[in-house]
């Protein structure tokens, strides 16, 4: 990871998640950064700097976080629906090597449904809105396509992955070759 002018790595988008939700839960209680960070058994400076994204907290901390907060540890990690879409550009592979790529996390208390898609060449198909909660993943196997919600929409290529929210109007329209998509739609189980 390339570190930034300051001579710092970049905060992580999982580090800067953490932290937005010690500081929501924090003000939410009605706490001062000072109280949390007696409860916690931390320095007020560790604590600001993990509520700004910048640390890099153990389990042991987090969970001493939690506890402070009365909450618990997975509230912490738990990740919110993305409020839009989520674009992966595809990568190249060296030759030779195994390559693995986490490309979307999808929170537990979903029910997922993997489809194959493929779209002939020249063609614009209309995505039905799925049930409220759903994200729609696309992953472009093979060709190119403009897809994704009618409002902003992604021009996909072979690689490319394309998560949105799948519960408004969206499309998928091939240009002059076919595209082979693979769809997982991850929908809220109601309890």
């Amino acid at each position: 990871m390339a570190a930034s002018v300051s001579g710092r790595q970049p905060a992580s988008s999982t580090a800067a998640a953490v932290g937005t939700k010690i500081r929501l839960r924090r003000q939410q209680r009605g706490m001062s950064a000072a109280e949390m960070a007696r409860r916690a058994g931390l320095s007020k400076a560790t604590l600001s700097q993990l509520e700004a994204g910048k640390g890099n907290p153990t389990i042991d901390t987090l969970d001493a976080i939690a506890i402070a907060l009365s909450i618990p540890l997975a509230d912490l990690l738990a990740r919110e629906a993305d409020t839009g879409p989520v674009y992966r550009p595809g990568t190249v592979a060296e030759p030779g090597e195994v390559s693995r790529e986490l490309l979307r996390r999808i929170s537990s208390g979903n029910s997922l449904e993997i489809w194959r898609l493929r779209v002939p060449p020249e063609t614009e198909l209309a995505g039905v809105p799925h049930a409220t909660g759903t994200t729609e993943h696309l992953l472009v196997s093979t060709g190119h396509m403009t897809a994704g919600p009618v409002d902003a929409p992604q021009d996909l290529g072979p690689g490319d992955m394309l998560a949105f929210v799948g519960d408004a109007p969206h499309f998928y329209r091939t240009d002059t070759e076919p595209a082979d998509i693979t769809v997982v739609l991850a929908s809220p189980i109601n309890t």
